[in-house]
């Protein structure tokens, strides 16, 4: 049948492109009918039936292997637990291809033809999938695989031309620039993988770092946010070039929101500033113990926009840097490890405050955790009270991350056992009433009225 006068020359619309693309998966659906097509479609259901029984019987074994293993790597455990997942569609492949070769030598091309079409789709299926496993992003992830998928199906099955285009034909115009679905589709891609192989980079690079002990904690954690600042960005870049996209009206528009974002996040900004003064001073680092108004802990992590504080009860704060900055912030081990403690304590007039001196520093240098080398508890009379002689016992303690309360009561209970096992008193508050010469005491009920 001849083309009409009309469609001879006409431009590649939308709908010209559909209806191309329709006729050759009708063209595709009756060459699906064929006997020998048909044949083939059972045998693949056949193959995957066995897959899927043999998948069955091996899957518990894996498992019982791989938790042998358990003293390999992590990354090493999560490649192993990726494959226990996709076990049946590894045998699948494996198996269809096993026949495909095996009939291509007993029969014509034409009637395995179908099974090579299957074989490679579930190839290629297969690796999109294992590829996508390093995309970090959930949601990223499953667009790329999804659009992997349907990418290469219509690569394998001849059609990718006509996608092509009608995916270009959706297009709109801003000024002299062009922005087709078809060029979303291949900046989207283009970022989900240089992204991916960014993070990939920085990931090892990062782990490098934090195994140098020459440089510092709060450096190493500097080190690997500009890393990151520089690969993500270079990636971003770079994959928009590669897609095709003009950056020029970009960088004029990333300006004037630039502008607008400097008025509308000022404490955002002042954060990010506040974070970076934070890993340049090293005034605090992972691993500290601070102490800001009432929160207590120690440095779990430090951010671009906040430092996460864990405290002992659990509780992880996410204090913002620049109250780190403007706030006033103890830092229990900024120069060194070494936290002095102090406990007030009274005995009675009649105890000898010499005994009583020896005792509290025995009993402080017998607790767990309190230094007895080179600075050692010491104890003082700091005054004489209405009931008691009173007393400082300071001590000192190289793990502040180990908590202070703890350990206070620890030497509580200890002063506790060692004054009452020499006799030691501890007062407590007593009042006495005398009697005046000539005066009597009366006692009686009150009437009512």
């Amino acid at each position: 049948m001849e083309p009409e006068p009309d469609q001879i020359g006409a431009p590649a619309t939308f709908e010209n492109i559909v209806t191309l693309l329709w006729a050759q998966i009708e063209a595709l659906q009756a060459n699906l009918l064929r006997p020998w097509n048909a044949y083939q479609v059972l045998i693949a259901l056949a193959v995957f039936v066995a897959a899927h029984l043999l998948a069955k019987v091996l899957h518990p074994r894996v498992s019982e292997w791989m938790r042998a293993r358990e003293g390999w790597p992590k990354w090493r455990m999560r490649v192993l637990v990726v494959i226990r997942r996709r076990i049946r569609m590894i045998l699948f492949v494996a198996l269809i291809w096993a026949v495909v070769l095996l009939m291509r030598e007993l029969t014509w091309p034409s009637r395995s033809y179908l099974l090579g079409i299957l074989a490679s789709l579930a190839t290629a299926w297969l690796f999109v999938t294992f590829a996508t496993r390093l995309i970090g992003n959930a949601l990223l992830r499953s667009m790329v695989r999804y659009g992997a998928w349907i990418w290469v199906t219509l690569h394998i099955l001849g059609l990718k031309e006509e996608a092509q285009a009608a995916l270009d034909s959706m297009a709109f115009e801003i000024g002299e620039s062009r922005f087709s679905l078809w060029l979303v589709v291949q900046a989207v891609v283009m970022v989900a993988a240089l992204v991916t192989a960014a993070r990939f980079v920085t990931t090892a690079t990062a782990a490098q770092i934090r195994r140098n002990d020459d440089i510092s904690p709060s450096m190493q954690v500097l080190a690997v946010k500009i890393l990151q600042v520089i690969l993500y960005t270079f990636a971003f870049v770079v994959a928009l070039r590669l897609a095709g996209v003009d950056l020029t009206g970009l960088a004029v528009l990333s300006g004037a929101i630039g502008v607008g974002l400097g008025f509308g996040l000022q404490k955002v900004v002042s954060n990010l500033v506040s974070g970076i003064i934070i890993l340049l001073d090293k005034s605090i680092k992972p691993g500290d113990v601070i102490s800001l108004g009432e929160t207590f802990g120690w440095i779990n992590s430090l951010g671009a926009r906040y430092v996460s504080v864990v405290t002992r009860d659990g509780r992880e704060y996410l204090i913002p840097n620049e109250d780190l900055i403007t706030g006033q912030v103890v830092n229990w081990s900024h120069s060194s490890d070494y936290v002095r403690l102090d406990i007030f304590f009274g005995t009675a007039y009649g105890d000898d405050p010499h005994v009583v001196r020896k005792l509290a520093i025995e009993a402080a240098s017998g607790v767990e955790r309190v230094l007895s080398h080179p600075k050692t508890p010491v104890c003082h009379i700091v005054g004489f009270g209405d009931s008691s002689v009173d007393y400082i016992l300071r001590f000192w303690i190289s793990d502040p991350t180990g908590g202070l309360t703890n350990i206070r009561g620890n030497v509580y209970l200890a002063l506790w056992d060692s004054f009452k096992e020499h006799g030691i008193s501890i007062p407590f508050p007593q009042r006495e009433v005398r009697m005046l010469e000539g005066s009597q005491l009366r006692t009686g009920e009150i009437q009512d009225g």
